[in-house]
């Protein structure tokens, strides 16, 4: 089994969002995914329970000591404010970090010193970890983009995907679905937006 941590200490910066679509667009492939809701809101917790079983199942685990059938994917979606000793736990999990950061300034320097810290983890250190981040609600073209490359430089981690603020996300959400699981035409711009994260998603080693 893989695992996925989506991570920021910052509270909304789309962790959930990005968690439930990243469980979705692995699904949507064939395999066999559950997630982990380590956040106290329970949002994603309470999405699956939305979630129609027509849909390609997505399964949740309760604990990371749960034994459940096998899996190919885990994606644990954090809590606010993951550090220290917690945050060193949760990597010994994870095979893949992906750190959603949000169109603000305070956003970027926040997430700028998690992405710091995380740097100093020997299990990444050592290259056992890959790490990439997500611009949410965030367009390319824009001034918080260019900041956020800005902050990226010298810390040798790649942005792998900018997707932008689109009402697709949030009338998907509702229904317990997620961008892979609408018609594509009401999806066709955002889909595009995935294209190198899918491929990093899974092909990264």
């Amino acid at each position: 089994m893989k695992a996925i941590l989506i991570a920021n200490p910052k509270g909304g910066s789309g962790k959930t969002t990005l968690s439930t679509n990243i469980a979705g667009f692995l699904a949507s492939r064939g395999q066999r995914v559950a997630i982990l809701d380590l956040d106290r809101q329970k949002s994603a917790t309470q999405w699956l329970a939305n979630r129609p079983v027509s849909l390609p199942a997505i399964e949740l685990m309760h604990s990371e000591a749960e034994k459940s059938a096998p899996l190919d994917w885990l994606v644990i979606d954090s809590p606010a404010g993951l550090h220290g000793k917690n945050l060193e736990h949760t990597l010994k999990l994870v095979h893949k970090v992906v750190v959603p950061i949000a169109p603000s300034a305070f956003d970027i320097q926040a997430s700028r010193d998690f992405l710091e810290a995380l740097h100093h983890e020997k299990i990444i250190r050592k290259g056992k970890i890959f790490v990439g981040v997500v611009g949410m609600r965030m367009d390319p073209r824009t001034r918080a983009a260019l900041t956020l490359e800005q902050f990226l430089k010298g810390l040798d981690v790649p942005i792998l995907a900018y997707l932008r603020e689109a009402q697709a996300y949030v009338n998907a959400a509702f229904e317990g679905k997620t961008l892979f699981d609408l018609p594509p035409s009401l999806a066709e711009r955002e889909l595009e937006q995935w294209a190198y994260l899918q491929n990093w998603l899974e092909h990264a080693e």
